[in-house]
């Protein structure tokens, strides 16, 4: 899988030309069984579900939902909400919403659950601060993050999710981890995972890397044997370089 984050960028029209590119291009260009998903701001989701429309490949997603079903929650939109245009993903949990909102594992523990409940497919991140991982402590970090937020759930559920790891002293910054880094921790979430299920669940779980990925850097990123795609940021926002990185499945 390859994943868009378009962030807060692209007014409506704008959204709607890039995505129209990215379309065409994947529908021309990507030829291995590879699944993209385009998450986008939420003026722009029922549109591109309506131009995704006949294409196999590209799915839509959010970027964000509240962890309640409805209510006096001026300026927030719920998985209902989401789901309701069409939309199929949701990323939860993404390192610039735990820094600049607050958000904690226990309340990304519930949006996830208000998202599966609402048949949508969460996308959710995990990673450490350079802090963290100068301090030797980041796989501590991210098995915390795990359990508090998604290790509640049973088998089933929990099959539903979508994994991306990201270093966030790597996301925007233009420092990518090295292959041998993002393949050590991908192989750690797996395994943790093997551990709280099974190794089954574990090697059906989709698991991304998001940081500061781009066309010259994905190939040796998607060949790590527990790399199983990227969460793009800047790069999603140019359909040459992006389509270049869904390409580097075929």
């Amino acid at each position: 899988m390859v994943a868009g984050n378009w962030k807060m960028n692209l007014d409506y029209n704008e959204g709607l030309s890039l995505f129209s590119e990215v379309v065409n291009m994947v529908n021309d260009e990507a030829t291995g069984s590879q699944e993209v998903v385009v998450c986008s701001p939420f003026i722009h989701l029922h549109s591109l579900v309506q131009l995704a429309k006949g294409s196999a490949k590209v799915a839509i997603g959010a970027q964000n939902a509240h962890q309640a079903e409805s209510g006096a929650y001026t300026g927030e939109i719920s998985a209902r909400q989401v789901k309701s245009t069409g939309a199929n993903y949701v990323i939860l949990g993404h390192s610039e919403r735990r820094q600049y909102f607050g958000e904690t594992n226990a309340l990304l523990a519930k949006k996830t659950d208000t998202a599966l409940a609402n048949d949508l497919k969460p996308i959710f991140c995990i990673g450490e601060t350079l802090q963290e991982r100068e301090a030797n402590v980041h796989f501590d970090i991210i098995k915390t993050q795990l359990v508090e937020g998604v290790f509640h759930l049973d088998a089933a559920a929990f099959s539903k999710l979508v994994l991306a790891y990201e270093p966030v002293w790597a996301i925007g910054t233009g420092v990518t981890a090295t292959s041998d880094q993002a393949q050590e921790i991908h192989a750690f979430i797996r395994k943790e995972i093997a551990a709280k299920y099974d190794q089954g669940v574990a090697d059906a779980t989709t698991i991304l890397y998001g940081g500061s990925c781009n066309p010259k850097n994905a190939n040796e990123l998607f060949a790590c044997a527990d790399i199983d795609g990227g969460l793009i940021g800047g790069a999603s926002l140019k359909s040459r370089d992006f389509t270049d990185i869904v390409k580097a499945f075929n």
